[in-house]
């Protein structure tokens, strides 16, 4: 989306391009050059969405599965800040990228030249029914073809009809991927859970592989092949906007599985690029990762090395 973020000047605001998918990608092309990142979704035919794919590729993402849809365009988003907290006003009831599913050909394709893929709640919000299950089709082939598939629940109720088809949405989505990436605060409000480690435990029963609980500023708890850790989070300090903070965390994990098959360093990066993120405004910033430093992390035992599902 197009994404009007307050500047240093009361009432003024600087107009970039970023969404909760899109900056996971724009993070884990940062932290990992080595890794191929590409981004699936719908534009319109107009200028800004034609800014908007030139931003992605000199982001070093390959734009080859965005489609453009003639006569449409791109959503927009205006972030509020307050005392580092963020809110935001939406546009995009007429957002191209609604219709990023439509085509199931398409998808399947996207998918098969990929090894993981990621998406989120809010990618399912956004759709229809019909491509909803286009893009569940799309994605149990390619589990079926070996692929991982690796999900943000970004519970977002405003986009959904009602709770309970956010809920079960969500649910039947995480019984569907390999890794998921849920946040507490917005758990514990929708689901009812009571701890970090009950989220852990719901999506556990779901059979989720890998699962990786984000608490602000609390041990992140995590979980895979049947083995639990904790990694210890460093205080944030000079909090300036917590924008994409959750999505350079999931970029810091995902780079963590995909380069050193290690879940807990994923964790210790993510919470690095996290605590970098929040001390600017906006969601994409300058980052960088130390990963000679170790995690600090505990749990009931080593976690195994991971498997590829």
């Amino acid at each position: 989306m197009a994404e009007l973020a307050p500047s240093q000047q009361a009432g003024s605001f600087n107009l970039g391009f970023a969404g909760d998918t899109f900056n996971t990608a724009w993070y884990l092309a940062r932290i990992a050059a080595e890794i191929e990142v590409s981004y699936l979704t719908a534009v319109g035919d107009d200028a800004i969405s034609d800014d908007m794919r030139a931003f992605i590729r000199a982001s070093g993402i390959s734009d080859k599965y965005v489609r453009p849809i003639p006569g449409e365009t791109v959503g927009l988003y205006l972030i509020h800040l307050d005392n580092g907290e963020r809110s935001f006003s939406y546009w995009r009831d007429r957002s191209a990228a609604r219709q990023l599913a439509l085509d199931p050909a398409f998808l399947e394709t996207a998918i098969e030249e990929a090894d993981l893929i990621y998406y989120s709640g809010i990618t399912l919000a956004i759709l229809d029914a019909q491509s909803r299950e286009n893009l569940f089709r799309a994605l149990r082939r390619g589990r079926d073809l070996g692929k991982i598939v690796a999900f943000d629940t970004n519970l977002r109720p405003r986009l959904w009809s009602s709770t309970k088809e956010m809920t079960d949405t969500i649910t039947r989505a995480a019984a569907q991927s390999d890794i998921v990436l849920p946040s507490f605060d917005d758990e514990a409000e929708w689901f009812g859970d009571a701890s970090s480690l009950a989220t852990l435990d719901r999506y556990a029963e779901c059979g989720v592989a890998r699962i990786i609980v984000k608490n602000s500023a609390q041990p992140v708890v995590f979980q895979q092949a049947g083995q639990r850790g904790e990694v210890q989070v460093a205080p944030a300090t000079n909090v300036v906007d917590t924008t994409a903070a959750g999505d350079s965390f999931n970029a810091g994990v995902l780079a963590g599985i995909l380069l050193q098959d290690d879940l807990a360093a994923g964790v210790r990066d993510g919470c690095q690029l996290a605590s970098q993120v929040v001390r600017h405004k906006g969601a994409l910033v300058p980052v960088d990762i130390d990963r000679d430093t170790q995690a600090e992390w505990v749990g009931s035992a080593a976690p195994e090395e991971t498997k590829r599902p």
